[in-house]
């Protein structure tokens, strides 16, 4: 279980993923063996995963995003879920109660690999259509 200390912790590392522990102890009141120990916890049970970077909007320009949107011939999610990690090009896969069974976020770096894209994960058994919208803008909430 996290605590109160550990959610504030990981909020911080959020914001920014390579502020030294010292900085981290020093906003949280604490020592920086306390947070070392912390982040190493958090590591070790699988709760921090990883650290990424953020890159400015403009450098990612180029790029194309999509959601697509996914129908599912009756009992063959898992199936799909499990055909789709084996596409880079598929960023994230979400299930959803609505219309739609998967919900996939696609990333490429072009308009021919997106295109490809979408014929070889159509043609996945057990999808039985899908709706694709390229993301155009994205504004922060």
């Amino acid at each position: 279980m996290i605590d109160d200390l550990d959610r504030r912790l990981i909020a911080l590392l959020r914001a920014d993923s390579r502020m030294p522990a010292a900085s981290l102890a020093q906003a949280l009141k604490v020592s920086r063996g306390t947070v070392q120990n912390r982040i190493d916890r958090l590591m070790s049970r699988g709760v921090i995963q990883g650290f990424t970077i953020r890159t400015k909007p403009e450098m990612e320009a180029n790029r194309v995003r999509a959601i697509m949107c996914i129908e599912i011939e009756g009992e063959r999610a898992g199936a799909v879920v499990k055909a789709l990690r084996g596409f880079p090009e598929v960023d994230k896969v979400h299930s959803t109660n609505g219309r739609w069974d998967l919900v996939a976020e696609l990333d490429v770096e072009t308009l021919a690999q997106f295109s490809e894209a979408l014929d070889r994960i159509r043609e996945i058994e057990g999808i039985a259509s899908t709706e694709t919208s390229i993301l155009l803008a994205t504004q922060k909430a």
